[in-house]
């Protein structure tokens, strides 16, 4: 699961940090083995799963390469009980490009696989679409605040106690009119504890994570209101399918970042959402599209 729309949530991992979530042990030069905290009873956090996957790809190429696009895949439900082993496939080694595909193995069954592209800088023109002219965090109650005090408890007492999140209401001043058909949200968010800054794969690893958490919801919205914004038990079951990002500008995962998502399209069984990362000087920092599992609860 890829969401909050369930909460059977364990630790935070190894170090009780942020970063711990993203800690993988070298078994050989190709393979890896991690661990990931419960999203849903019983089934580990997509967005973790995957941002380990990325962690191990990034650790078998040049510190002056950086990831500029993933695409992934969700196989099976991962144990939050058991370990992760991610196997490591050096595709390719260009001169400015650099491909890896990554394997996520639990029980000896792939749970996840992961393709993501490397490259060096270079210098080039610079455009980009500009962010909505929205209210900032600073303005805005954090997420976790209305929520009941038990559950509260248990999610900042969670794998998501170093996360702030706080949304945009749909009626505040600059929010776009929604375009018929197309649900939208925003929420403002970003990895509560500071993380290194000579670490560049550390940050867009946090991204991986923090895009996962609130993307399935926002293909849901014509049937129930975000796990923050909803008073009544969940009636769609959600989990990812698949999820892609791209990555087009330097960033930090540990300051604010308005993640603007919308779904254009639901339909057999499934929802299509789009959604862009803003960093506080209106910057496109990272695009990410998921496909999700939407199913009614019975």
């Amino acid at each position: 699961m890829t969401d909050l729309t369930h909460h059977g949530i364990r630790t935070a991992g190894p170090t009780g940090s942020f970063a711990g979530l993203l800690e993988i042990e070298p078994l050989d030069k190709n393979t890896f083995r991690g661990r990931c905290h419960a999203g849903a009873p019983m089934r580990a956090f997509g967005g973790q799963v995957a941002a380990q996957a990325l962690t191990a790809a990034g650790r078998t190429c040049g510190g002056d390469r950086a990831v500029h696009s993933l695409h992934g895949y969700f196989l099976l439900p991962g144990d939050p009980t058991q370990p992760i082993d991610y196997e490591v496939e050096r595709v390719r080694e260009g001169l400015s490009y650099t491909t890896r595909r990554v394997t996520a193995v639990q029980n000896g069954a792939a749970i996840f696989t992961l393709s993501a592209s490397l490259k060096r800088p270079e210098t080039a023109d610079d455009r980009h679409r500009e962010m909505p002219d929205l209210p900032g965090p600073e303005s805005l109650p954090d997420a976790f605040t209305p929520l009941d005090e038990g559950l509260r408890a248990a999610i900042t007492g969670s794998g998501f106690r170093d996360l702030e999140l706080r949304f945009v209401p749909s009626d505040a001043p600059g929010v776009p009119p929604a375009v018929p058909g197309m649900p939208q949200q925003f929420v403002w968010l970003r990895i509560a504890s500071p993380l290194p800054a000579g670490d560049p794969l550390l940050h867009v690893c946090a991204l991986t994570y923090l895009s996962d958490l609130t993307l399935a919801s926002t293909a849901g919205l014509h049937r129930q209101p975000n796990f923050f914004q909803r008073t009544e038990p969940p009636r769609l079951l959600m989990a990812s399918l698949d999820h892609a990002m791209w990555f087009h500008r330097p960033f930090r995962a540990d300051e604010w970042l308005l993640f603007a998502q919308r779904s254009p399209s639901a339909s057999d069984g499934r929802g299509l959402a789009l959604g862009e990362f803003y960093d506080r000087e209106g910057r496109l920092v990272a695009s990410a599209v998921q496909e999700a599992l939407i199913r009614e609860r019975r």
